[in-house]
This record gives structure tokens, C-alpha cells and sequence, in this order.
């Protein structure tokens, strides 16, 4: 479903008047290159406090808010050398210090597949599409990638904001052509989110406002943006009272997430439940850092993620001078050294965001001197909307339930269904709209044919999946009719030529039914 939105009638008569605010409105605005690159610092720093600060309670809450001492300790930040958080979105940060601000999702899709760190969720359905010669941007489409609605693009957008002082514009245009790498949808929203919050914070004070800002960036009928202001809504009608905030979003909000590992569970990695948290601990923070800190890491689920975004923004409103003392204490013994996968230590990032923010801001219209920037500021733009579901998460159906039928060389293989024969069959039998084979995915996978009510699959099984890219999806499927659906899964006993094997192995099937949003999705 895609279509444009412009104003928003149901936001609150002063957010939609904003949201509807012309374009010749924008301003012109003047930092000092000090005050530049004291923000560019402030929202690297934010990052790093963020996740080191959070890294200790990382999904250990998921439906509840953590209780947890929060105490800053010497030696956390150290740390974030490691962290995903920071090196994955360098990745893309060297793309453009490489090949220049024009350079294209399929180049940023390239650097992506021969990354060699961790991934999980929408990064390594999108590495694992790659590998198979899915070009980006189809790698970020749900039709590859199951993960598509998750919080992955969100946590490794920052450095997009950072460069765009005062231009959420241009934001969300480098959002569009780095997000869908691995994102759609309310995924990719939630990098448009976080970035026009970057983007607004370099010249804005109050929380609140830059989180309206970051609203203005996205289709006021996607769930994300609906979300967001759900959130803005509550926030004015309980100022002092962020845990009942937190309920009321618990409520209507942390249900239904897609994602195989969250499919009936309290776990949940979704992008806006996830922003929403983001929100919460700049809303409620209140422009006080460590208050920031402590309550988006409270609200749980990703919750060192999300703390790394919220503390990013508000160094941007800050500045790094103005963040507290004891949180940068280790830096100087840090500022010089490289993160781990990356040709860039503190230092050396943010030189290149500095580099990159002075470029945009020249070439939308700015001058930028010796001693200062004049930025021709932008207002939001929101884009086209886009959004996919695959349902409402129905009923896990594991290996041995009777819907299952096998035959061939299949055995036990710790609880799941495991074979390397040619014409091995697995049936299973299902009533719903979606449906995600789950299993293993490794350096032994083998391949299969799949045949849904009779007829082949243009998708391919394939159970092979490049090093330290962690997923379970082997195959999916969505958009369709309600009613009973035969599933037929036939193994080829061929494999990719990089696996040792020729392994399929079958966990369980997750079965989705009919909900509002639940569609295909298209580009």
C-alpha cells in the first residue's frame, strides 16, 4: 500500500499546523565552526554513552519496565569499541567518505554483503539476501527479508542526522537510500525518525519540539507515526508521569509484533515500539542527560539501543562540552582508537561528519567559512506511505503437530526435522494469510523446492547463510487469501557452492491471520 500524505487533520490542531507549515518558511541559520563540531561531538559521544550506559540490560525487560541499578561505572564506556551500535552504521559512513554523497543503495548494499561482523534480524535477512544475489534495495523488501518491520536500520542511522544540520530533507533522503539495505516500511521510518531528530536538534532546546520534529518526517497514517503521536498525545496529558506513558503505550502498542522471535512472545525488536522508547527518554528527560538515559533504558526491550539514540540527540542539543563531566572521563584514553570492522576511531568520525555536514550544507543552499556555516534550514517532509504486515501472529506449528507431514530421509535432530536427500518432502497444512518456515540457517545448508496450493515457488529454500549472520527464516510467504493453504517442501540435494553440505533443517512454521494492514508490499 503506498500513497502520500502531506497534513495530518487528526494530529492536535498545533502539531498539524506545524506538519502543514510551507516550505518558504524555512530559515536561515548561522553556527560558528566550533559550535558545529562541539554538537558533531556531543552526538557521537551521546552514542557511545548510550550503549555503554545501557549494554547491561539489553532484552533483560520485555513487557515491563526494568528495575535495575543504573549506576554509571568506570570503565563502561570502553566498551563501545565493541558495540554494533557504532561500527555497523560506520559501514555505510566510509560509502560516502569513499565514493561521495551520491553514491547509491546498491553501493551501499555491495559494502554491506562482504561485512564480516555479527548481524541478526533485518541486517542478516539483508547480508543473507545479498549473498544470494538479491541486489538492494529488493534486500530490505519484505519478500526477502521477514525482518523488514525491525529495529535495525533505527540503531545505525545516526550518523545520517549528524551530518544533516538543520536539513531533515535531506535526511530522509540518505535515510531512503541507506535504510532500504535492510529496512521497509515502519522500519525504514524509524531511521527518518531518529535522523529528523538529529537534524532539528542542532538548533532547538526544548525535547519535545524535536521530537515533533521527528514526527514530521514520517506519513501521519503509518503505525510508526501513529505511534509517535499516541506518545506526544500522552506526554501532554501526563507530563510527570512517564510509567503511565509506558502502560498506556504496553496497551495499545506491544502486540502483534511480526517477527518470528517475537511471535507470541513479550519479546519484541519492532522499530517503533522500540523509537517509541526513544521518545519516551527525551520527553520525559527533559534535556537532563542522565534522566534521559535512565528512562528510555527503563522502558526496556533493546534497551542499550535505545538509550545510544536518545543520548546521540540530545549531544546534538547539548554539545559534548555540555555533557556531564563523569560520563566522558574515559574518553580521551578512547578518542584515538579504531572501533572494531572499521578504519575510524572517535576522532577520526567525527572529522568525517564534519566534513560531510559542511558539503550538504553547500550544497543545499549554505556558505559555509573559516569561522562559521549559514545553513538554509529545511522543514520536514514526510514521504510516501508505505507499510506491510503480514498478519496477526496466529499459531506456532512445530515439527512434530500433525499438520506436518514427512517423507523420505528425514530424522530427529534436537527436537527439530533434519535431511540432506533428494526428494525429501515435508507438507504442512495451514490455515492464514502468511506463513515463515523456521530452522536452521548455517555453513551446511542445503536447498529445496517449494510448492504452495499446487504451484512452484519462484523463491527458493535455501538454508545456506554466510558467516556470523544469524537468522531462522528459511522461507516465507504473504498475501494470502484466507482459508486453508498446503504447503510442499522438497529438497533438491543440491546446495550454494560456498556450504559443506546439503543440510535443511525444520524447526517449526509460524501461521499468520487476516488483520487490517496485513497486504503485499510493492515498490
Amino acid at each position: 500500500m503506498i500513497y502520500s500524505t502531506r497534513c495530518r487533520p487528526w494530529f492536535p490542531l498545533a502539531l498539524a499546523s506545524l506538519a502543514c507549515l510551507p516550505l518558504a518558511l524555512a530559515q536561515t541559520r548561522t553556527l560558528s565552526r566550533a559550535e558545529l563540531l562541539d554538537k558533531i561531538r556531543g552526538g557521537w559521544a551521546g552514542q557511545m554513552i548510550g550503549v555503554a550506559y545501557g549494554a547491561p540490560t539489553e532484552f533483560k525487560s520485555s513487557g515491563k519496565i526494568g528495575e535495575w541499578d543504573l549506576t554509571w561505572k568506570d570503565g563502561m564506556l570502553e566498551n563501545t569499541i565493541h558495540q554494533d551500535d557504532l561500527y555497523v552504521e560506520m559501514t555505510f559512513a566510509k560509502v560516502l567518505d569513499d565514493l561521495g554523497l551520491d553514491a547509491t543503495t546498491q553501493q551501499f548494499g555491495e559494502a554491506f554483503k562482504v561485512s564480516k561482523y555479527h548481524l541478526w534480524h533485518a541486517n542478516a535477512g539483508a547480508r543473507r539476501a545479498l549473498n544470494q544475489g538479491v541486489s538492494a534495495p529488493w534486500s530490505g523488501h519484505p519478500k526477502y527479508n521477514f525482518h523488514a518491520n525491525d529495529i535495525d536500520f533505527q540503531i545505525e542511522a545516526d550518523f545520517i542526522g549528524l551530518m544533516c544540520p538543520g536539513l531533515p530533507q535531506e535526511s530522509n533522503k540518505y535515510c531512503d537510500r541507506v535504510g532500504r539495505v535492510m529496512n521497509y516500511g515502519d522500519g525504514l521510518y524509524g531511521g527518518m525518525f531518529v535522523c529528523g531528530m538529529y537534524a532539528t536538534a542542532y538548533f532547538e532546546t526544548d525535547p519535545r519540539r524535536v521530537v515533533e520534529a521527528g514526527l514530521r518526517c514520517l506519513p501521519a497514517k503509518s503505525e510508526y507515526g501513529r505511534l509517535i503521536a499516541d506518545v506526544l498525545r500522552w506526554h501532554a496529558q501526563h507530563p510527570n508521569d512517564w510509567r503511565k506513558v509506558w502502560q498506556l503505550i504496553e496497551e495499545k502498542w506491544n502486540r502483534d509484533d511480526p517477527c518470528p522471535d517475537g511471535f507470541l512472545r513479550d519479546f519484541n525488536i519492532d522499530a517503533k515500539l522500540n523509537g517509541a522508547y526513544i521518545a519516551m527518554g527525551l520527553l520525559y528527560g527533559g534535556g537532563d542527560f542522565e534522566r534521559t538515559l535512565e528512562i528510555s533504558t527503563r522502558c526496556g526491550q533493546d534497551s542499550d539501543c535505545n538509550p545510544s539514540n536518545a543520548a546521540g540527540i540530545l549531544g546534538v542539543m547539548l554539545g559534548y562540552e555540555r555533557i556531564p563531566a563523569k560520563f566522558k572521563a574515559e574518553m580521551p584514553k578512547l578518542e584515538n582508537r579504531k572501533f572494531d570492522f572499521t578504519e575510524y576511531s572517535f576522532n577520526d568520525i567525527v572529522r568525517s561528519t564534519e566534513a560531510r555536514a559542511l558539503e550538504l550544507i553547500r550544497r543545499t543552499g549554505g556558505r559555509v567559512t573559516d569561522t562559521q556555516v549559514v545553513i538554509k534550514t529545511q522543514q520536514p517532509r514526510a514521504p510516501k506511505l508505505e507499510q506491510w504486515s503480514p498478519g496477526i501472529p496466529d499459531r506456532r506449528i512445530p515439527v512434530a503437530d500433525a499438520a506436518w507431514a514427512w517423507t523420505g530421509a528425514w530424522r530427529e535432530d534436537r527436537g527439530a526435522r533434519l535431511s540432506e536427500a533428494a526428494g525429501s518432502e515435508a507438507v504442512l497444512r495451514f490455515e492464514g494469510v502468511a506463513v515463515a518456515v523456521l530452522g536452521t540457517l548455517n555453513q551446511q545448508g542445503g536447498r529445496a523446492e517449494v510448492y504452495l496450493d499446487g504451484k512452484k515457488q519462484d523463491l527458493l529454500l535455501d538454508a545456506y547463510i554466510v558467516p556470523n549472520t544469524h537468522d531462522n527464516v528459511l522461507w516465507q510467504t504473504y498475501g494470502l487469501k484466507p482459508g486453508p493453504h498446503t504447503l510442499r517442501i522438497v529438497l533438491t540435494g543440491t546446495a550454494d557452492p560456498r556450504s559443506r553440505g546439503k543440510q535443511v533443517v525444520i524447526s517449526e512454521a509460524c501461521v499468520y491471520r487476516p488483520s487490517a494492514t496485513s497486504a503485499g508490499a510493492g515498490r
